[in-house]
């Protein structure tokens, strides 16, 4: 309940709306009353008039008919601006708690992003919004209808007759009875078809997204039975909902079939006795039949709430999730940086129980280039994401300039760093637009400079439609080297004082790796640049290395002094770089012997 007051909440920007939704509501309802007491006024009137002349019936009957249209034509009139009203009021609300979660999706930090389940996210943000939709249109409105024809009806049959009234709504509260059982019944069943949503599109997310393991290990039937059975889930409680609302129907035609009968049988004889009048009669069983939708719908109107309840909690497990990185609301503006870089005995861990980076200190100066070296797992990713802010540290301080990184927005700090990530991402979009995407008001000259400087223009120009060619989802349209250089010239079009390249050169062979690094020494020129690279051109080129192992620096200098210090830095040499080394030298000598041939 405390939910599904909460989410009223999301009403408040639209009151005017709401209001005017209610009065419409009010006025259906109104004129939904009046026609019974229309019926049974005109048929007493034709009654009484029939002492007279048979003109005077008829006219009787005529002004009743003349009275019953007007009052349904105006009724129309309510219920659809109720509808429409309603309609506009609860799509106003989903979009709304739609923009709310997306917001609260991109405020959320790494922490959050690396435990989320995409199937679920997507299942919330349409399935379980739209329950809500339905919640405040068919719950709210629809219920407020209910309690006024009950609330009205009951007055106006009790003072006609209270024995029939007693009578007629004897089988009311047993429908009412029904129609809650029913619905507690379905209640635990739609959460386990709200939850099967989220599995079912979580299953999907990921055998699309990963289309070309599956196919490359030939696991078609391996994947098509998971998703079978989270299929068959979904299938087996949602066959169970529909047994218990087709079971409820004909139980329900059967209440109402003997109210009817019990009223004609005691209402027939009140009119015998002249207690009341064959139009009270009537009216009273048109009221009857006016009031068991709505008595119907009750259980209906439970279970919306029942299953808006569930959505609202997890809609809120979103809404209410805290970003383990929070900007201070003093937090300065960081200008146009320099690009000194310090980390003041840094330790960090994504829990408490595993940590990753124990007691790091370094200083990076504009203009120099660090290269961060060691195994896999010894923290080489961890330390760069926390420049950026991705993470925070548990202990200790990242600052740039001078100022811790917690002191400054989150906005103007991102701004200042330029990150070539390991795993590139693409949109789907234009080349163009896709290396605009750090600068949105970048000319088109300035994304050529760009794509010129990662040596990925004269690719780009190759192909059909130039910068305008669109790539297909996450960039499979384009090979490992080519995505990676259109990355880069995303970062350099950024023009930031802080670079960082995690990996960024894996993807390309020798030759294209060797005209990125042209580009890419002038371009570092005055920035400070932080490249994760086990190529070992980088790591010569590297103003200072760092060698890290199980998230400690364990060594750091130079490729000359470390390549014969005789710690980590050496052994790597030995098994990863010395090879890279004689290839490249085999390979410059074979074309230095072919110039001179």
């Amino acid at each position: 309940m405390r939910t599904l007051i909460r989410l009223l909440g999301f009403v408040g920007p639209f009151r005017r709306l709401a209001a005017a939704t209610v009065l419409m509501m009010i006025g259906a309802s109104v004129f939904a009353l009046a026609v019974p007491q229309i019926i049974g006024y005109a048929l007493d009137s034709a009654i009484d008039s029939q002492r007279g002349s048979g003109e005077v019936a008829w006219r009787s009957l005529l002004l009743g008919f003349a009275a019953i249209m007007a009052a349904a034509v105006l009724r129309g009139v309510f219920a659809f601006s109720q509808q429409y009203l309603g309609e506009k009021l609860s799509q106003s609300v989903a979009y709304t708690i739609r923009n709310a979660i997306y917001e609260r999706l991109q405020k959320l930090s790494f922490a959050y992003h690396d435990q989320a389940q995409i199937g679920q996210i997507m299942s919330r943000a349409t399935q379980d919004v739209e329950a809500i939709r339905m919640y405040i249109n068919m719950g709210i409105v629809r219920i407020g209808a209910i309690v006024v024809l009950l609330t009205v009806t009951l007055v106006l049959m009790l003072r006609t007759s209270p024995l029939l009234a007693l009578v007629s709504w004897t089988f009311l509260p047993l429908m009412a009875i029904v129609s809650i059982y029913m619905s507690s019944r379905l209640r635990p069943l739609w959460e386990y078809v709200q939850d099967g949503q989220g599995r079912m599109g979580n299953v999907l997310q990921e055998n699309l997204s990963g289309v070309r393991v599956v196919k490359a290990f030939s696991r078609e039937d391996f994947e098509a039975s998971k998703f079978r059975a989270v299929a068959e889930h979904l299938f087996t409680y949602s066959y169970r909902t529909n047994q218990i609302q087709a079971a409820s129907g004909p139980l329900m035609t059967a209440l109402g079939a003997l109210a009817i009968v019990s009223t004609i049988a005691f209402g027939g004889r009140q009119v015998a006795q002249g207690q009341i009048t064959p139009g009270e009669l009537v009216a009273f069983m048109v009221y009857l039949q006016l009031l068991q939708q709505p008595v119907r719908q009750m259980g209906f109107m439970i279970n919306i709430f029942s299953r808006s309840g569930s959505a609202g909690r997890r809609i809120y497990d979103i809404l209410d999730a805290e970003s383990a990185v929070q900007e201070r609301p003093d937090a300065a503006v960081l200008g146009k940086a320099r690009g000194a870089v310090a980390f003041d005995h840094v330790s960090f861990g994504y829990s408490a129980q595993a940590p990753v980076l124990h007691d790091v200190s370094f200083e990076a100066r504009p203009g120099e280039v660090t290269a961060l070296v060691g195994p896999t797992g010894s923290g080489k990713s961890s330390l760069v994401n926390l420049m950026p802010r991705f993470y925070d540290v548990t202990a200790g301080r990242v600052l740039v300039d001078g100022q811790d990184v917690r002191d400054l927005t989150i906005s103007s700090l991102r701004s200042q760093i330029g990150i070539v990530q390991q795993d590139v991402f693409l949109f789907i979009d234009t080349i163009r637009e896709n290396i605009r995407y750090g600068r949105l008001e970048a000319t088109d000259e300035e994304v050529e400079e760009a794509a010129k400087a990662a040596r990925i223009h004269e690719f780009i120009l190759s192909l059909p439609d130039g910068y305008d060619t669109w790539v297909g989802e996450r960039g499979v349209t384009l090979s490992g080297g080519q995505k990676q250089r259109i990355s880069i010239a995303r970062t350099l079009l950024l023009d930031p004082a802080i670079l960082i390249f995690d990996d960024s050169t894996s993807s390309v062979d020798m030759e294209t790796e060797y005209l990125i690094q042209q580009a890419l020494a002038e371009l570092m020129h005055g920035r400070t640049t932080f490249v994760i690279a086990q190529r070992l051109r980088t790591v010569k080129a590297a103003d200072a290395i760092l060698v890290l192992d199980r998230g400690r620096i364990v060594e750091r200098g130079r490729h000359e002094d470390l390549a014969r210090g005789g710690g980590l830095y050496q052994r790597i040499y030995e098994l990863e770089l010395r090879d890279q080394e004689e290839a490249f030298e085999a390979s410059s000598g074979a074309t230095a012997t072919t110039t001179r041939g």
